[in-house]
Formats: C-alpha cells, sequence, structure tokens
C-alpha cells in the first residue's frame, strides 16, 4: 500500500492511536507543560528581579524578565516535548509494537507520520498551557495579530523539526532509559543561548557558541515576533535551522525504521 490515499488514511490510524495515548495518559502532556510552567515562575520570581535589573531597556527588574525569558521558555517546552515523543517510540521499539505492524499491510511512513503528528499536537497543547500561565504573570505581546500568528507558525515548525530529531533519537537505542536521556542536550542548548540570559554577557567563546547554535535565531525571531524587537537575518537562519534538523531527522528515522529489525 504505497498509493498518497492509503498513505494519508494509514497515517490516520497510527495518528488516533497516538492520541487515544495522550488520553488514556495525560500525565506525559501535563509533565510536558508543567516542566518548563516551573522553570518560569522560579525564573521570573526567584531570578527575575535581579536578571531583569541588567536588561536595561524601558522597563527593568522582573517585568521586564517576564517578557524576556518567555520566548526561551516556549522553546524549552518544545525540548522537554521531545523526550516524551523519544520515550514514546522507543517503547513501540522495545515492546514490539513496530515489529508487528512491520508485518502487516500498512504504509511504513504512516507509523513514523503518527508518532509525529500525535507529538506535534500534545506540544502545541503544552505550548498553549505556558503561554496562559505567562500572561497570567504578566507577560504582555506588543505587537499585532499577523505576527502572533508567524510566531505560532515558527513554533510550529519548530517542534516539527525537533520531533523528528527527537523520533530518530528514540529508534537509535535499545532501552527506554536510554532514550529518555538523549534528548537533554537539547535543554542544555536552551541555556547556553539568549534564551535566559544575553549572549553579550557571556565570555567570547561561550558567546560565540551561544550565537551561532540553532535555538538562539529562533528564540530572537519570536521575541521579536512578539515583543517588536530587531530580528534581522534571525528569521531566515531560524527557518534554515528548522528545515535542516527536519531533514536530517527525517532521513536518520526512516534509515533506522527501514532497517534490518534483527541489526538494532
Amino acid at each position: 500500500m504505497t498509493a498518497w490515499p492509503h498513505v494519508l488514511s494509514d497515517s490516520a490510524t497510527m495518528l488516533r492511536r497516538n492520541l487515544r495515548h495522550m488520553q488514556r495518559y495525560p500525565s506525559m502532556t501535563l509533565m510536558n507543560a508543567g516542566l518548563p510552567v516551573v522553570l518560569l515562575l522560579l525564573f521570573v520570581y526567584v531570578f527575575g528581579g535581579t536578571l531583569g535589573a541588567g536588561l536595561g531597556g524601558v522597563s527593568v527588574g522582573r517585568q521586564a524578565y517576564v517578557a524576556y525569558v518567555v520566548p526561551g521558555i516556549l522553546l524549552m517546552t518544545v525540548a522537554v516535548g521531545a523526550t516524551g515523543t523519544a520515550i514514546s517510540i522507543a517503547m513501540d521499539l522495545t515492546e514490539g509494537i513496530v515489529a508487528r505492524f512491520r508485518t502487516m499491510a500498512i504504509s511504513r511512513a504512516s507509523v513514523l507520520t503518527g508518532h509525529v503528528v500525535g507529538s506535534v499536537i500534545q506540544t502545541a497543547l503544552a505550548l498553549a498551557v505556558v503561554m496562559v500561565v505567562a500572561l497570567l504573570i504578566g507577560f504582555r505581546p506588543t505587537t499585532g495579530p499577523l505576527a502572533w500568528v508567524t510566531a505560532a507558525a515558527l513554533l510550529a515548525l519548530t517542534t516539527l523539526a525537533v520531533t523528528w530529531l527527537s523520533v530518530a533519537l528514540g529508534m537509535s537505542t535499545r532501552s527506554v532509559e536510554t532514550a529518555s536521556n538523549l534528548p537533554m542536550f537539547l535543554v542544555l542548548l536552551l541555556f547556553l543561548g539568549s534564551g535566559f540570559v544575553p549572549t553579550e554577557t557571556m565570555p567570547d567563546g561561550l558567546r560565540w557558541f551561544a550565537e551561532n547554535q540553532p535555538f538562539t535565531p529562533i528564540i530572537e525571531t519570536l521575541r521579536g515576533l512578539l515583543l517588536g524587537t530587531p530580528i534581522g537575518d534571525s528569521g531566515v537562519i531560524a527557518v534554515a535551522w528548522c528545515a535542516a534538523i527536519s531533514l536530517v531527522g527525517f532521513l536518520w528515522a526512516r534509515k533506522l525504521y527501514e532497517r534490518d529489525p534483527a541489526h538494532r
């Protein structure tokens, strides 16, 4: 079954399977939103007064830091969601579900597509929760609806890219425990970028890395779309990074899925 109607039908079936898992185990969605919310509250109410004082601008202190940190926390939500995706795909592999799917007359692409689309939806729900909390504690976007829609589109593109990468990471492991740890470097990248402090405050070597890693241009673009700060070439670079990560993750995941299971 390789015709597009069959691929779409099988993908929809796999998506329903993953959505039912979400309904049956809502704790994963709550965790995806809960950790970023805790970090948001921690950075704003514990560190925000001090960190915000160093930002300058029209407002200073905690209010300034709320505006600064929210784009980074939104990306943190995407990174945390990657862990759940890797765990989910690793569980299917270790429990033999994927091996069973291989013997069935279904599109091979549908198995991975169902995981990816389901994970994107799950992350979108977590992002909505984080944004609501951000608004409740004082985050106020200053741009118009078109910029907000563009920011949402960039978050969706970033989520898609990170999800494909996390699927590949989950398939590259032999245990759920390993799969749960592999995506953690994504969280580390957020701390080594402009998500929590300006890169100008970092030592030269670390500053170079922070300014040239994938998450920084995405964060700066989100910050510009939501708060009206200068974007420059960050938007183009952000989209290019998302496209590259999506392509690498997709090709890597497909290669791992199509290889002989006996060689896992």
